[in-house]
């Protein structure tokens, strides 16, 4: 599913492993629109004693598209604004429940996740298109975002103008046990090796997600930040061709790196809460709406089959493989997405 290798840009997109929140993008990256702050924000009530964070830039009067972060947890960036034209969307970002600048945050050992779970994000994306008073939008999801994106897409056709997917994932169980479960230690056996070794020894052949959740949720504050720190050194490696070693930048921030690891590990332990396959088995009901994904022929977090096999599932999807791009992405993985959102704007509002 995640979230550097290739333009820091794509450590804003919001994938488990590429979605910084608080990462600069280089201004040499060829394409992007310019810097644009938002016209307005805001604080919704979701229920559950849970407020989203909101903001909307660009054209008040222009065509509706909405960013889904990855993670889950990562929250919005500003650079995800600049792969729309200013001039022609009405962009809203959004931080899911408890991460970025939504309340109550992660971070925080008292907040009570039991309500973060995936039909609630739905629930609250919805709630958040009808204070906004949009009736259609573009969807651009990325890594777990895609996941939530099309599941939004297929329970409301009608309210989705376009999908847009990097990194795609689809939210089916071999998904989370690829990265999450030791699938990935084929390729990246000293980096899992060293992720368990941080468990206690009658953790290290159970399920690890689990292991590490419940060692978020400890007692003593510096079990939690040891364990916070460990999974997100896992979570660092966004390329096959340059496993890092090191943490990505996007975890430095401490309360970030925490929020982050409880609630990707909180979704992990339930399987996202999600039927095994459900994306695939209702990808009928997107056939009316038109789709691009752009994956990297590298990306070890949502490996290329998770968009094949949704291709299948879905064929008027147009399917773009960039060639050496990982999950950290690149320039010309960057450039298909702002040539789709163009693409996307010349339909108009239809």
């Amino acid at each position: 599913m995640n979230y550097l290798r290739g333009p820091a840009f794509f450590e804003t997109l919001g994938c488990c492993a590429c979605a910084m929140r608080c990462f600069s993008m280089p201004a040499t990256v060829k394409g992007l629109y310019p810097e644009v702050k938002p016209y307005e924000d805001g604080m919704l009530e979701v229920g559950d004693d849970n407020l989203i964070y909101w903001e909307t830039c660009g054209n008040p009067a222009g065509k509706p598209a909405l960013v889904v972060h990855g993670g889950p947890g990562s929250g919005c960036t500003p650079a995800q604004r600049r792969l729309f034209d200013p001039a022609l969307y009405r962009v809203v970002l959004f931080d899911q429940r408890n991460c970025g600048r939504s309340l109550p945050h992660a971070s925080r050992p008292e907040t009570d996740l039991s309500k973060n779970c995936t039909a609630n994000l739905l629930a609250d994306i919805e709630l958040l298109r009808r204070r906004l008073k949009i009736d259609r939008w573009t969807l651009l999801g990325s890594s777990w975002g895609s996941t939530l994106a099309l599941l939004y897409a297929e329970a409301n056709p009608e309210r989705v103008s376009e999908i847009l997917l990097w990194g795609v994932t689809t939210g089916r169980h071999e998904e989370f046990d690829w990265w999450f479960r030791g699938g990935a230690a084929l390729l990246f056996p000293e980096q899992w090796e060293r992720l368990l070794d941080s468990l206690p020894v009658a953790d290290r052949h159970h399920d690890v997600a689990h292991a590490y959740y419940r060692l978020l949720h400890d007692a003593n504050p510096s079990v939690r930040s040891d364990a916070a720190l460990n999974w997100c050194r896992w979570e660092s490696i966004t390329s096959l061709s340059a496993p890092g070693e090191e943490l990505s930048p996007r975890f430095l921030h401490a309360d970030f790196r925490m929020a982050y690891a409880r609630i990707v590990t909180h979704y992990v332990t339930h399987n996202a809460w999600l039927e095994d396959g459900v994306v695939l088995r209702d990808a009928a009901r997107l056939g009316g709406i038109p789709g691009v994904m752009v994956s990297g022929r590298l990306d070890v977090q949502a490996p290329l089959r998770w968009a094949w096999d949704l291709k299948r599932a879905w064929p008027q999807v147009r399917h773009v493989i960039v060639e050496k791009a990982g999950h950290g992405g690149s320039v010309t993985a960057t450039a298909e997405l702002i040539a789709a959102t163009d693409e996307f704007a010349a339909r108009g509002t239809r």
